[in-house]
């Protein structure tokens, strides 16, 4: 599987593991692609169906001029589900991935049947949301280069060797355009839910179980607080980076495969 027309676009898509078994939406963050994936990919195709879509404006999927956002995003994958017929699946979101998967349970509810959430971008308060109008103006002005150098500072003294030129070489490679739209779609144009309390009333309106894990004890604190569907859960990783299903691959891949099997 490769580049897949749903009409509203053009998105890149691998599926590995068998075609009537339970799916698994892997979805990335800002600035990535779906090759951050690949280790849980192989890993869990074994009593999975994995799908590991590229969002649009990112790695091989199509770059629209206008509305790469979260919500339109979300619109995508709706899209991709109906269109593999895989019913509904256990949607992973990373970083923005994470408002992606949210919007499309609470948009889609039918094509989501539980949620995992990785270091969310949602959530943002008091200094963070000071400092959005003055990122969201430098992504404007300087693109990938800036957001770039905000990625190189996202990981922990922990972090595989490798993973930090990685990611900041994918952001590089991530139209100007793109990173300015995606910023602004989380958290300043009309309906984002990145900030409080935009976060809170989308998170309650959630019907689906959701395992969130943070790297942020404070922020793991205060999303048990939005919690009501019976089984969903908030756990903190301490000592990790930002890319956490990176840095903790095997315990990712674990905490995936029991959610999920679950």
């Amino acid at each position: 599987m490769t580049l897949l027309d749903l009409g509203r676009i053009r998105l890149f898509c691998t599926s590995l593991g068998p075609d009537d078994a339970p799916a698994l939406l892997l979805v990335h963050g800002w600035g990535g692609d779906g090759r951050e994936w690949s280790p849980h990919a192989e890993a869990l195709a074994d009593g999975f169906r994995v799908l590991v879509p590229d969002l649009r404006g990112h790695g091989r999927s199509e770059v629209p001029d206008e509305g790469n956002t979260p919500a339109e995003m979300a619109e995508d994958l709706a899209a991709l589900i109906d269109s593999l017929d895989t019913g509904p699946v256990v949607a992973v979101g990373h970083s923005m991935g994470v408002q992606v998967v949210n919007l499309l349970a609470i948009r889609h509810p039918r094509t989501i049947r539980s949620v995992i959430a990785l270091d969310p971008a949602h959530g943002a308060h008091e200094a963070e949301v000071t400092e959005i109008p003055v990122r969201l103006a430098e992504y404007r002005e300087h693109g990938a280069r800036a957001a770039a150098s905000f990625v190189a500072g996202a990981f922990s003294p922990q972090a595989p060797p490798g993973l930090r030129t990685e990611h900041v070489r994918t952001m590089l490679g991530t139209p100007d355009h793109v990173v300015a739209q995606a910023y602004a779609g989380m958290y300043t144009d009309p309906g984002a839910v990145g900030a409080r309390p935009h976060s809170e009333a989308y998170l309650c309106r959630r019907p689906q179980p959701a395992l969130t894990v943070w790297t942020c004890p404070k922020a793991a604190e205060w999303e048990r607080g939005t919690l009501w569907v019976p089984g969903s859960r908030v756990e903190y990783w301490p000592d990790t980076g930002h890319y956490l299903h990176e840095e903790r691959t095997g315990r990712t891949i674990r905490l995936i495969r029991d959610w999920a099997a679950g």
